[in-house]
């Protein structure tokens, strides 16, 4: 039931304990490494419209927004719209989408009637853990139904977009307002005493999601050899409008100048149906052999609509996720075995639908036919350049499709069903997740088996097996050594690993030492090894200074190692050799040819002499082709880092009313895994030219669009990177129940050693603050919640776009009502209450206010 709040409560619960940072119970204040946590109460008290959302409240955290039903966790640096770096765990479970290799933020996660405590550590796990938990990793920990039986429902209805200028409203004045509804049940019964129990949760989450429509130009100086800027420059590639990339770029011979002029593209608010809906379940049966002996099936499942932003921005539709979880816990073992499916349904792909839909309309070379006629034209009439330029495209795109019309949703829905991304933007991909687990506690089944083991002494070890496996579908993946047959032959990607960890307390437990070496064998790489030391010492219960070192790797996931996508006219694949064999040593980079065909560009418009136009582009040929650079890069490897951090956690007074958290971290990485571009020159016949062809044969070549083929590649930085920060937490339990909290996070990227701008981008704020103030019952009944959150401005850089994202800060507020006898509780409250709109990082959405409320009715 809805209690009120406990004004009797004068401390801080210093009795919490956390397995997230050890993989066994230990006290919160004494955890080797730096682990946040929320537990129920911080959940009652947060502002957020959800327990997701106030995970970024807490220190060292940070959370980037590319959608409202897509929220990204992370930490310490190196962050990115799919963050493969950070772990998601459910009970232990990982719930990331097999495909992606991250989650889709919490789509198959707990609700938050079933939400217990969270527990975020921010900095490697992969010692203990493994998966891709280099920069940390999240375990939200549920409810059990032995101790929380009942009903409880809660709706929560809200509005957001408020004056929001990128929702397109019907006539003059009309509102903007968008309607938020989230409906969660969970039901929870004990059907045989101490023994049998299950619980059931469901929630279905509508919503119109966060419009991105920057129109930042990312070619402005594309046409600066013949003096186009700004609205005068036919060839803009604005950051939220798709179908004017570099591909869909074309160099065109206009009154003998050569122009770079850009197909005309669709903003993303024209492709998108920003209404976004989730509708998820989960039911868990638990048995009870004995007391501390357990059981539990579980079983989720979720089907949702949001955005989410990879290299591009993709609508999922009908996307479904599916898990099977088998969870044993004893004192001495816990395992666990669990299976998870993933379809992507009718999802498809922003920048591949605009372009695709211009060319379904007129192909580019049609158009460039139409838009060069036109342009002449215009000109002969006397038309200024720019002019001629304006007048040009609107000829080329005379009976273009309109957004909205029924004859450009018809198209939308036919592309949306086309496998490759070169003529259609479907997503089309089915992979499923197959992961085993156990965990043993030597030390404790010695001493139940009556050993004489030290009590000081502790001992743990695990193994674990996982399986990717993909069914191919011809466009995303392809199966590189099938059996029979490429389209019908499953795909799959393995690793098996282990650990062992051995610990002791001395100096009458003030000092608790602990080693742990973990394995990993992945298919396709030797196998490694992660150490991991950690020290706490405790001269009184009070006062833990802790230390650890450890390393840990990152292998590929599914889409670095064997993605083979058409996309825009480039092949993106996989960094494994086995799909990209050869490619490297025969490609030139992107980079340098851009700059070489932007200097041979220049040559020619800057060529005054009587020369034919064959002959001034051969010179300028000449001139410039030592700029083309091979490509340096390779076949992947692991990510690797190495982190070393040091803490210091008390709490002060008699009644332990102040807590302390503080640490610093320092980290070095090398091999980070990343895309370069690079493009392998080739006779008009298709055919590579290799290594050993003559130079001016192989510039012109790629002075042309036939003579490239196109490819992105996963491959490693060659660059060694540092970055250290720390992070400072108090919270302060004051008179009457009020609780006070505040931390501030420093992340800085210190240096690259031999940088060559492949390196990650480390796109995270310097500086980040948060300030509290709560008090569960301030007087009768009534509560409140307050959070302020500030972050500098940083650099980003995506692969979509890079440029400066602005600071922002944002206050949330909320005021909530215990009606015990109805057992009830009210919720009023705001994300961004003072609704200014601000981007987590560029070409992402730009995030409002969330007004809302939530009444919550519970029976336990």
């Amino acid at each position: 039931m809805v209690a009120p709040a406990d004004t009797t409560r004068k401390n801080l619960n210093l009795s919490e304990v956390v397995i997230s940072a050890s993989r066994e119970e230990e006290s919160f204040l004494q955890s080797p490494v730096t682990v946040e946590k929320l537990n129920p109460r911080a959940l009652r008290l947060t502002p957020a419209p959800s327990f997701f959302d106030a995970i970024e409240h807490l220190k060292g955290v940070q959370v980037i927004t590319p959608s409202l039903g897509f929220k990204v966790i992370n930490a310490r640096g190196f962050a990115n719209t799919t963050n493969v770096r950070f772990a998601q765990l459910v009970d232990g479970v990982d719930n990331q989408a097999p495909h992606i290799g991250g989650p889709i933020g919490n789509v198959l996660g707990p609700s938050e009637l079933d939400i217990n405590a969270v527990e975020i550590v921010p900095g490697t796990a992969s010692a203990l853990y493994g998966l891709n938990a280099i920069n940390g990793l999240a375990n939200f920990q549920t409810k059990n139904p032995f101790n929380s039986e009942g009903l409880s429902v809660r709706q929560q209805t809200g509005l957001n977009h408020f004056n929001d200028p990128n929702v397109k409203t019907l006539g003059a004045g009309g509102s903007s307002e968008k309607v938020y509804s989230e409906t969660s049940v969970r039901y929870a019964k004990v059907l045989v005493a101490d023994k049998l129990a299950v619980k059931i949760n469901g929630t279905y989450l509508r919503a119109y999601d966060w419009i991105a429509n920057d129109q930042t130009d990312l070619n402005p100086t594309g046409n600066a050899t013949t003096d186009l800027f700004g609205a005068d420059n036919p060839a803009p590639d604005q950051v939220n409008r798709y179908g004017n990339e570099s591909s869909d770029r074309s160099t065109l011979t206009l009154g003998g100048k050569q122009y770079a002029v850009a197909r005309t593209g669709y903003d993303e608010r024209d492709l998108v149906d920003y209404n976004i809906k989730t509708l998820k379940a989960d039911a868990a049966l638990h048995y009870r052999f004995r007391p501390g002996t357990e059981l539990a099936y579980t079983y989720r499942v979720a089907g949702f609509d949001n955005v989410y932003q990879r290299s591009n921005r993709f609508r999922l539709q009908d996307y479904r996720l599916q898990q099977h979880a088998l969870t044993l816990t004893t004192p001495v073992v816990q395992a666990r075995a669990y299976l998870t499916r993933e379809s992507t349904g009718q999802s498809y792909n922003l920048r591949s639908m605009g372009e695709n839909i211009d060319r379904s309309f007129k192909p580019d070379a049609q158009w460039n036919t139409d838009y060069t006629a036109a342009w002449n034209a215009a000109v002969a009439t006397g038309q200024p350049v720019a002019m001629a330029h304006a007048t040009a495209r609107t000829a080329a795109d005379a009976g273009r499709l309109q957004p909205g019309t029924e004859a450009f949703n018809q198209r939308l829905g036919e592309l949306q069903g086309i496998n490759n991304w070169d003529q259609g933007a479907a997503l089309h991909v089915r992979a499923d997740l197959l992961h085993g687990e156990t965990q043993v506690n030597i030390a404790e089944a010695l001493r139940r088996g009556g050993h004489a083991l030290p009590t000081n002494l502790d001992l743990l070890a695990g193994a674990d097996h996982r399986t990717y496996i993909v069914v191919p579908d011809g466009n995303y993946f392809i199966n590189p050594n099938p059996g029979r047959e490429p389209l019908t032959d499953n795909l799959a990607y393995s690793k098996t690993g282990g650990f062992l960890q051995a610990g002791g307390r001395f100096m009458s437990d003030k000092l608790r030492l602990t080693a742990t070496l973990r394995a990993d064998k992945n298919d396709y790489f030797a196998a490694k090894f992660n150490p991991r030391l950690t020290a706490v010492f405790s001269p009184t219960p009070r006062q833990n200074f802790r230390i650890s070192g450890q390393s840990g790797y990152r292998f590929p996931s599914l889409f670095e190692g064997f993605s083979n996508v058409n996309s825009g006219q480039v092949k993106r694949i996989g960094g494994l050799r086995v799909m990209s064999d050869g490619v490297f040593e025969n490609s030139y980079l992107r980079t340098s040819i851009d700059a070489f065909n932007n200097a041979v560009t220049a040559a020619i418009n800057a060529n005054t002499s009587s020369a034919t136009a064959a002959q001034k582009r051969q010179q300028a040929i000449v001139q410039n082709q030592d700029m083309l650079v091979k490509n340096p890069y390779t076949y992947l490897k692991p990510e690797y880092i190495r982190s070393f951090e040091v803490g210091y956690k008390a709490v002060f007074g008699t009644t332990g009313r102040l807590l302390l958290d503080v640490d610093f971290y320092y980290n070095s990485y090398r091999d980070f895994i990343a895309q370069v571009e690079a493009y392998v020159p080739q006779t008009s016949a298709g055919q590579p030219l290799n290594t050993g062809s003559d130079l001016n044969t192989i510039a012109t070549a790629l002075n042309a669009r036939t003579g490239q083929a196109r490819y992105r590649l996963w491959t490693n930085s060659q660059s060694q990177v540092y970055n250290y920060g720390g992070s400072a937490g108090l919270r302060y339990e004051a008179a009457g129940g009020y609780l006070l909290g505040a931390n501030t996070t420093y992340t800085r990227l210190d240096r690259t050693e031999n940088g060559d701008g492949l390196e990650d981008g480390f796109n995270t704020p310097r500086w980040a603050y948060n300030l509290s103030l709560a008090n569960e019952n301030a007087y009768h009944n009534v509560g409140f919640g307050l959070n302020y959150r500030w972050q500098q401005a940083y650099y980003s850089q995506t692969f979509l776009v890079n440029g400066n994202v602005p600071a922002y800060n944002t206050l949330d507020a909320q005021l909530s009502y215990a009606v015990p006898a109805a057992q009830v509780r009210l919720k009023l409250g705001a994300s961004n209450v003072l609704n200014n709109y601000y981007v987590s990082y560029l070409g992402g959405p730009s995030v409002g206010g969330l007004y809302y409320l939530a009444v919550t009715y519970a029976v336990f």
